[in-house]
């Protein structure tokens, strides 16, 4: 039995809303900070996923995205090495099409099923730009979500999937573009998912002898809330089987968007309930996913969805968006222009950067960040264990206000926190607001992007409020 072992989502915690100034629409869309891309989204999702799992039996990780930072440079490389994977699992990146996320479901299915990998990580990430205060801006919202796909140990099984390719231009970006562009709102309406997504759903319910009644939840691809109402019509599912969308509170996540409909039904769902899932782009993929045993035992340990949808802040004005994606510029402080960092020493760097990665003396068990080679409590010599520290709990020691560092987010935010189990660390702080911030405060740690410099694209481990 082919399915789902655990799951994990994340949305990012700022949101345009009615209250933001400038931005005149009265429904909210989920929207990445400064620091975070699909790549950060897809860690926080791969973090979630794993709660409580040994990392060290995930065999592979596909990562499903339109928008990596990189044209050329596998995401699946950096998100594995965060997330502390073994070196000898199989990676790749699904991307260029909407529904790369459903497609890597696919590919991950059929490698369990091959029997070459028992557990595949499936994560689809999204973060999309359109022409500012335009239909599709406002319809967009940032978002990943992750799926552990394995053989034993399941807890929704893929019972059945379908699949048609379509070329046609809807909704597209080229190479050189940063924003994205679609046609007539009619063509990509009516001959776009109107055509392809009933014609794919149809089909694969006469291939397995399935009718829309068989279905707690269906779970879609759509360009707005109203047109995901009457394609369900269209399709003939009742108004209570439709997953809700998000639309007004997160928006539609690209790549992400039908499997992190599918968790959230699955956060609702009680054994032997039967969820449709449809991915859209190019064409249409379609899966039956039936809910078993243990969900409960899952969703339990799980922020999911739905918690990260209610721990949210709303932005005061719709510049400070802009300035985040760097469509308007500020006068910033006189300093020379930081030059890129080095390839070699990101590279040497790793398990203290990239995986975060303390010291524990094998005779005292003091703990040391950065990684160190004589244990400042007892002196012992190359005595040291590593230990993961991205997952670990911490608080707030102290911490300081700079307002001339020239950041994106003023004030620049570093505090000294101490690790649970121990370890402390200098960190920057994100996603705060200074009038919370408090000395005992819990934080953790979050993968967030530094500064872009001659191409490279810095990644590092920043402090955070706990997210409710």
């Amino acid at each position: 039995m082919i399915g789902i072992k655990s799951y994990g989502a994340y949305v990012p915690k700022y949101r345009l809303g009615k209250e933001t100034a400038g931005w005149g629409f009265p429904a909210e869309k989920a929207v990445a900070n400064f620091d975070e891309d699909s790549i950060t989204m897809a860690v926080a999702a791969g973090v979630d996923c794993l709660r409580g799992i040994d990392r060290s039996q995930v065999d592979g990780i596909l990562y499903a995205t339109t928008t990596s930072p990189y044209v050329e440079k596998q995401g699946a490389a950096l998100i594995a090495t965060a997330l502390d994977l073994r070196r000898d699992i199989t990676s790749a990146d699904i991307t260029d099409v909407l529904r790369a996320g459903t497609t890597a479901l696919k590919m991950a299915m059929d490698t369990v099923q091959a029997g070459t990998a028992n557990n595949i990580l499936v994560i689809a990430s999204d973060c999309r730009m359109a022409t500012p205060k335009g239909g599709l801006d406002r319809a967009m919202g940032d978002g990943a979500v992750a799926l552990l796909i394995a053989k034993d140990g399941v807890v929704a099984e893929v019972e059945a999937d379908y699949h048609i390719t379509d070329h046609m231009l809807d909704v597209w970006r080229s190479s050189d573009e940063s924003t994205v562009r679609s046609w007539e709102d009619r063509f990509v309406i009516e001959e776009g998912f109107f055509r392809v997504i009933p014609e794919a759903v149809s089909a694969f319910m006469a291939k397995n002898n399935l009718a829309p009644k068989d279905f707690q939840k269906v779970a879609y691809h759509s360009g707005d809330a109203r047109r995901h109402a009457e394609l369900a019509r269209v399709m003939g599912f009742e108004a209570a089987q439709v997953q809700d969308p998000l639309y007004g509170q997160v928006g539609n996540t690209g790549v992400a968007f039908p499997l992190m409909l599918l968790v959230a039904a699955l956060e609702e769902a009680k054994p032997s309930d039967r969820i449709m899932v449809a991915g859209y782009g190019d064409g249409c993929d379609v899966y039956s996913v039936k809910v078993g045993e243990g969900i409960d035992n899952v969703r339990q340990k799980r922020r999911g969805v739905k918690k990260h949808v209610e721990a949210k802040r709303v932005l005061k004005t719709y510049d400070e968006y802009l300035r985040w994606r760097g469509l308007m510029t500020v006068a910033g402080v006189r300093r020379p222009t930081a030059g890129g960092p080095s390839a070699s020493a990101l590279w040497r760097e790793t398990d203290r950067v990239i995986q975060l990665y303390g010291s524990k003396c094998k005779k005292c068990g003091y703990v040391q960040f950065p990684p160190q080679r004589v244990c400042v409590e007892c002196h012992a010599k190359d005595e040291m264990d590593s230990v993961r520290l991205s997952d670990k709990p911490a608080t707030v020691f102290t911490y300081a206000m700079d307002y001339l560092s020239g950041t994106t987010d003023v004030p620049l935010v570093i505090a000294v926190i101490n690790f649970e189990g121990g370890g402390r660390m200098l960190s920057m702080m994100t996603d705060r607001e200074t009038d919370e911030l408090s000395v005992g405060m819990p934080v953790e740690m979050s993968f967030r992007k530094v500064r872009s410099a001659g191409g490279i694209h810095n990644y590092y481990w920043k402090s955070t409020p706990v997210r409710a």
